[in-house]
């Protein structure tokens, strides 16, 4: 009949809601296994394929399981990258701070540390940092993120060169604005050089990296015009 029909379906229809709905945290060890499988897989997959054309049967292929057991955990390619891409979002933050030097007395020191730190962390979650960049141009969900990503890496050196030094503006010109020009270059530094290494022409190393940001991003806010390379990188040098 025409209400059996109906009913069939509409349990059809919430049963698949109900999957799809699950929240994406297990807590049993089986389920937190399971978990760590799809996202090494969609991980795998991302790298191969890109963020654009990764399936979610490619991700269930590659973790050797079910597409219900995939859907169980997670609802879309989109909830996939972004448990993905979520805790990397805070490991980078956290990991370009200094703790070795302060930045109040040693400015270039402190900056280095953090530039490292960055382009450690980046280095190594590259796959994911790649795929990123595709994502955010095609859905808006990974344009917020990586946005908010690098606004508060901007955003926590304009508050500090101006908490320890007094400045707000350089010759004219914001710090935020200085500030968050020198992001964009340790960012595109990472991303060509390390994101893309599988087409660099050149090889770089990540302290050279860090060494090459530091000295840039170091003469914009702090060297004086009679700048000397030796005397600031080699102190005690006679």
């Amino acid at each position: 009949s025409d209400v059996t029909f109906f009913t069939i379906v509409m349990s059809l229809y919430v049963m698949t809601y109900y999957i799809r709905a699950v929240p994406a945290v297990p807590t049993t060890p089986k389920g937190r296994r399971t978990w760590q499988q799809l996202l090494e897989a969609a991980r795998a997959v991302f790298a191969r394929d890109g963020y654009v054309n990764a399936r979610m049967a490619d991700i269930a292929e590659e973790a050797g399981l079910s597409m219900g057991a995939l859907y169980r955990y997670f609802e879309n390619k989109e909830s996939v990258f972004e448990h993905l891409v979520t805790d990397i979002h805070e490991e980078l933050f956290t990991s370009s701070r200094s703790s070795d030097h302060h930045f109040s007395t040693e400015p270039f020191a402190a900056l280095r540390e953090a530039n490292l730190g960055y382009l450690r962390h980046y280095f190594e979650h590259r796959d994911v940092m790649r795929t990123l960049v595709e994502a955010a141009a095609v859905d808006p969900r990974f344009r917020e993120i990586w946005w908010k990503m690098r606004t508060r890496h901007s955003d926590r050196f304009t508050e500090a060169v101006r908490d320890h030094f007094g400045l707000t503006t350089l010759d004219g010109i914001d710090t935020s604005l200085a500030a968050d020009a020198m992001t964009c270059m340790v960012e595109q530094v990472a991303y060509v050089w390390f994101g893309h290494e599988a087409i660099h022409t050149r090889k770089v190393d990540l302290e050279e990296a860090a060494e090459v940001t530091t000295r840039a991003w170091f003469r914009l806010f702090f060297a004086p015009k009679d700048w000397d390379d030796a005397a600031v990188l080699n102190p005690a040098a006679p």
